[in-house]
């Protein structure tokens, strides 16, 4: 039985897919009695769905009765100020529930989805492996600090022998919830998003996620952290790439800095008035113009039989779906209840 959090989440529900498509029994954990409406439900209506919260150890000590594997997928994305305060007591304290009943229940592994954010980005364009040390900069979110401080969290667990992996994948692309984590990049897109900056990013497509996951929790490795990303493109590649996909219009106003810090007050004004998130926050601006290139060798040679999507395929099949979605007024932004 194989214990996975942030099941109803678009990584989560990817690694779900791929588990089930493997034949593993599978419990998953959700807040609420909604499952995506992204994945074939014929999958999801395989998987034995509990209540928890990640933050109440009675709830999740329940979770782990008969569990002897766990991915551990749950944790808040956000850049917004008034999302925070749960960002770090769901990702930190979160994952230190995590560990802690991982060793009570002698769990034979444990695979702790990160972030390549817990590893820091550069300015000047420097190229980053599972070897870089963090490092406080004006370049980390408060994201960024949470997956880091939660890392440590698993560390820790290791250290008392807990037999553990950690992945770090990049920005997450694919077909999913439009309205909420990296999905959302591709709503923008959708309604012609005129920013773009200069700035350079890793990029990944799900599913590779989802099948690194499965196969390094089949593996003998521990004890050890792995970048998975497929390509690294600058934001404008990937807004306009999408944009070509849906047939709409590219970003055309380049944002420097200084207009950056215009530009996501204009945002942030008009999510205001108008009630509906925006992309550009001062968080998200700071790392818009960040030029971080990162490798996946290690990866690759852990598991030779692996292969990334281009993010060229990503993005075309995801926006295919999107479309397809939209064009049925069944727009991907919700969950469907069990």
């Amino acid at each position: 039985m194989i214990l996975v959090t942030g099941g109803t989440g678009f990584l989560g529900a990817y690694i779900i897919k791929e588990l089930v498509e493997n034949g593993y029994s599978i419990r998953a954990i959700r807040r609420s009695n909604q499952i995506p409406n992204f994945i074939d439900y014929k999958i999801l209506a395989k998987v034995e769905w509990v209540d928890a919260d990640m933050l109440d150890v009675v709830s999740l000590a329940e979770a782990f009765k008969g569990v002897t594997q766990v991915i551990h997928s749950a944790a808040v994305v956000s850049f917004v100020k008034s999302e925070r305060k749960k960002m770090y007591s769901v990702n930190i304290d979160g994952t230190a529930n995590m560990i802690n009943l991982s060793i009570e229940n002698n769990i034979k592994k444990f695979v702790h989805i990160s972030s390549i954010a817990a590893l820091g980005r550069t300015e000047s364009g420097d190229f980053v492996n599972e070897e870089k040390k963090w490092v406080e900069n004006k370049l980390n979110t408060h994201y960024a600090i949470t997956k880091y401080k939660s890392e440590l969290e698993v560390w820790r667990g290791m250290g008392e022998g807990l037999n553990a992996v950690i992945l770090n994948p990049s920005t997450i692309l694919g077909f999913g919830n439009w309205n909420s984590g990296s999905c959302f990049i591709f709503k923008n897109a959708y309604n012609s998003f005129p920013w773009f900056t200069d700035g350079v990013n890793g990029f990944v497509d799900v599913e590779d996620v989802a099948k690194a996951t499965v196969a390094l929790m089949k593996s003998d490795i521990s004890e050890q952290r792995f970048i998975i990303n497929g390509d690294n493109w600058p934001f404008k590649k990937i807004f306009s790439t999408m944009a070509a996909h849906f047939g709409k219009k590219p970003p055309s106003i380049k944002a420097p800095k200084f207009i950056s810090g215009i530009a996501w007050r204009l945002e942030a004004i008009k999510s205001f008035i108008t009630g509906q998130r925006s992309l550009l926050t001062k968080e998200s601006a700071k790392i818009a113009h960040s030029k971080t290139y990162f490798e996946n060798k290690k990866l690759l040679a852990a598991l030779p039989e692996f292969s990334f999507t281009t993010m060229e395929k990503t993005i075309e099949n995801a926006c295919k779906k999107y479309l397809a979605s939209t064009n049925k007024k069944n727009e991907p932004n919700s969950c469907l209840e069990k």
